[in-house]
């Protein structure tokens, strides 16, 4: 009967205007999001941070000053504990957040699994696709910080899960309560919308736009939807350097020419924030609205959907049952030939490049 820390790791994101300057400087300081020598990094991330933070004020101002991004974490951290509590007969656990690039930082976790007395702990990524920008970054994050605060207990890590039952049908379960509100006359195109990444990342071997298409794919067949009635596509791009294509923009200029409506779900994504709630609902909303989509409709995200906790639950449990594995429980491996490293063992890059997101 030991005692569990069970860890959600997220990008994290400002809880008041005052923090949105210096979150931006954390995330463009991290060595998956800079391709630069640390000092060229630090300098960088300032000037960057400046400009965009001057952008992404406005975004947060239409959120009440704050990200819901923490939260929504908070909510489905609770959910996924009472899930391992009430289902395990080994325990207790006690689940804890742990963000990359804002409050609660990965160190402030440390310090409370230790002041609980955790005698083991399993890492959950909250990235169902894996890229290193995220869930190697936060990895990455989480040992150096348990190094330098002498942090010892054994350590286990999920890490992708884009053909997880659990995810397929309560992303399946959404996407048909949202399609059953379509009235129009048109037909319903189904985007999958996923935060991109450059174009260089996915050439060095980057196993996440093979995992979203596995994804989307699998989501698509549980929803018997025919090829032509769904697309894959993007959001979220920042910079000049070429991303995956093609663009949700872009996707929603061709529905609009082809004479079809749209419902948009945020593949990327397992709970609400800026991208999701300012980026797809009102932006894009205004993007459909000139492209002549009569109906735009958003699928939510799966945030505290049972299916998908209890899913999450299942694959802490296999994960400490089989605490030597780097496997995917039952399905194998999900990265692409190229990207040789198991992600759950991802080291620093020497150069690396990244999505840049708001959260």
């Amino acid at each position: 009967m030991k005692r569990t820390a069970v860890v959600l790791l997220n990008l994290g994101a400002p809880d008041e205007p005052s923090a949105v300057r210096p979150f931006l400087q954390s995330l463009f300081a991290d060595p998956y999001i800079i391709e630069a020598p640390g000092f060229v990094r630090w300098f960088l991330s300032r000037v960057i941070a400046r400009t965009r933070a001057r952008e992404a004020g406005p975004i947060y101002d239409q959120l009440g000053g704050r990200s819901p991004l923490l939260p929504n974490t908070e909510a489905q951290a609770a959910a996924l504990e009472t899930a391992l509590n009430s289902a395990a007969p080994s325990g207790p656990f006690k689940c804890f957040v742990a963000m990359r690039h804002w409050k609660p930082w990965t160190a402030d976790a440390i310090a409370a699994i230790q002041d609980w007395g955790a005698e083991q702990i399993v890492l959950v990524p909250l990235y169902p696709q894996f890229s290193r920008s995220t869930t190697g970054s936060s990895f990455y994050k989480w040992r150096l910080e348990a190094a330098r605060l002498g942090l010892e207990l054994p350590t286990f890590s999920l890490c992708c899960y884009p053909l997880a039952s659990g995810f397929v049908e309560a992303s399946a379960a959404l996407i048909q309560e949202t399609m059953a509100q379509h009235q129009g006359e048109r037909p319903l195109r189904l985007l999958f919308s996923a935060h991109g990444i450059p174009l260089s990342m996915a050439k060095k071997g980057d196993p996440y736009p093979e995992q979203i298409a596995r994804c989307a794919t699998a989501i698509a067949q549980r929803l018997d939807l025919d090829a032509e009635s769904w697309r894959i596509c993007y959001q979220s791009k920042v910079g000049p350097l070429p991303w995956l294509t093609p663009s949700t923009e872009t996707e929603l200029h061709q529905a609009g020419a082809d004479g079809v409506d749209v419902a948009v779900y945020p593949l990327a994504f397992v709970s609400e924030h800026s991208e999701t709630l300012i980026e797809l609902d009102v932006e894009y909303a205004e993007i459909a609205e000139e492209a002549g989509i009569e109906a735009y409709l958003r699928v939510p995200t799966v945030g505290v959907h049972t299916a998908f906790i209890d899913e999450l639950a299942q694959r802490v449990r296999q994960r400490l049952e089989a605490p030597l594995g780097v496997l995917d429980a039952g399905a194998g491996r999900f990265c692409a030939q190229g990207f040789a490293r198991c992600p759950s063992d991802a080291a620093p890059p020497n150069r690396a490049a990244a999505s840049l997101s708001l959260a």
